[in-house]
């Protein structure tokens, strides 16, 4: 499936596919067999889940011999940690008949990859060990010919990113600009210190609008909105495969919690701008990274069919909060907790509209140029056109700030960039 349906078109109506990447304020929501239909599901499986995806935090697969296979758009992926601590993912199919290695969602701990069903065995950086049987009587037959399929993969700020397909370019390119946002939160220093999971009655992409917009919130978030003004913040102008934009705080909040008041700290490095703001980011097309003034919360999806998501939700802190003494995160994770639901009930709400045959594409309000980034983005995936320069409606592109990295450089006038960016793309 995936090789028949690699750089198609998606089987969607070509008219209403063009109205949702007409210019805003005249384009339209995607047609509503986007969200329902499990032949465009498979479209977007092989032609966006193909490429780079986020597989969620690094940190949890810290020990050597850790194994953990995920399904992906071109088939399922093998995360396992070296006894050498290199973090590899492989094709997770045994190079003998095509058994899976581990099955996919389970976790196994070894120090060998051992295929369950003809216990061909291979070494945790892939190489074939042992192939049971007369093999070795074979003639001409050799183990080196026979390692296991290494993809491209990237540690990135603590996020295992992978791009499964091994065509979707460099990883640099496809998270161009994003990096001089995030760095200086240093997320990759950062300690998960809880993680909910949701399987979600909606199709990915309503999540993700959802997750672009505040328009929603005075009507669903009333605590939320004790905490942060939702007409309050900007959009950004993305380079690369991404988007989003930050919310301040109100002046009497510290973080996002139900009193405003922070029981962590602040990520040392931060400027005066990120001490005050939230930044809300989409690393296309499956991470939600939420920037916070104390702690990093993030939500990974993983798509299991048109009407069905599976996501993972993740708070981290500073090592020095997160092993103190007593420390209680929960300031932070029942208030994302509760406000995940909020969203969720909503989200759930929509894709039950959407498999109504009533259901008409509707127009998008001013204030949800967020979702426009975000569903012109796919439309134009769906037409095989590449990304629009004028797919950012909100925005006012000033000069590069000084000290800024060149991946950097279009940023919003509001928004200061770090100074500084931290490298941190090994597999490590």
């Amino acid at each position: 499936m995936f090789n028949q349906l690699r750089g198609t078109l998606a089987p969607l109506p070509a008219d209403g596919v063009a109205a949702a990447h007409a210019p805003f304020g005249q384009s339209r929501m995607l047609p509503r067999l986007a969200y329902v239909d499990e032949a465009v599901f498979a479209w977007e499986q092989a032609n966006i889940f193909a490429g780079w995806v986020c597989l969620g935090r690094a940190e949890k697969f810290a020990e050597a011999g850790t194994q953990h296979a995920v399904e992906t758009g071109a088939g399922s992926a093998l995360v396992v940690r070296g006894d050498d601590d290199q973090l590899r993912v492989f094709a997770n199919v045994c190079r003998h008949r095509g058994h899976e290695l581990v099955a996919c969602g389970a976790t196994v701990k070894n120090k060998h990859i051992v295929c369950p069903y003809h216990a061909w065995t291979y070494k945790l950086d892939g190489s074939l060990r042992v192939a049971p049987g007369d093999f070795r009587k074979v003639e001409g037959f050799d183990t080196s010919e026979f390692g296991l399929v290494e993809l491209n993969a990237v540690n990135w700020h603590g996020w295992l990113f992978v791009d499964p397909s091994g065509e979707a370019g460099s990883f640099e390119e496809h998270a161009a600009g994003l990096e001089g946002i995030v760095a200086n939160y240093r997320p990759e220093d950062l300690v998960t210190v809880d993680t909910h999971s949701y399987e979600l009655a909606t199709n990915w992409k309503t999540i993700v609008e959802n997750y672009q917009e505040c328009y929603h919130c005075s009507s669903i978030h009333p605590e939320l909105c004790q905490v942060s003004p939702p007409q309050s913040g900007e959009n950004l102008a993305p380079d690369g495969e991404w988007m989003g934009g930050w919310m301040a705080l109100m002046d009497h909040a510290e973080s996002m919690s139900f009193s405003g008041e922070s029981s962590g700290q602040f990520i040392e490095g931060l400027n005066d701008m990120e001490q005050r703001t939230v930044m809300y980011l989409v690393a296309f097309p499956n991470l939600l990274i939420s920037l916070h003034p104390d702690y990093v919360m993030t939500h990974t999806l993983r798509p299991i069919s048109a009407g069905r998501t599976f996501v993972e939700c993740s708070w981290a802190f500073p090592k020095a909060v997160a092993e103190r003494e007593g420390f209680d995160p929960s300031y932070a994770v029942d208030f994302w907790d509760l406000t995940n639901r909020q969203d969720w009930a909503a989200c759930e709400s929509v894709q039950r509209g959407l498999e109504s045959p009533h259901a008409i594409p509707g127009p998008l309000a001013p204030e949800e140029d967020g979702v426009y980034q975000f569903v012109s983005r796919i439309a134009r995936a769906y037409a095989g056109l590449g990304r629009a320069d004028d797919a950012r409606p909100s925005i006012v592109t000033g000069e590069a700030t000084a000290g800024a990295t060149p991946e950097t450089e279009t940023v919003t006038e509001t928004v200061t960039e770090p100074e500084t960016a931290t490298e941190a793309g090994s597999l490590t």
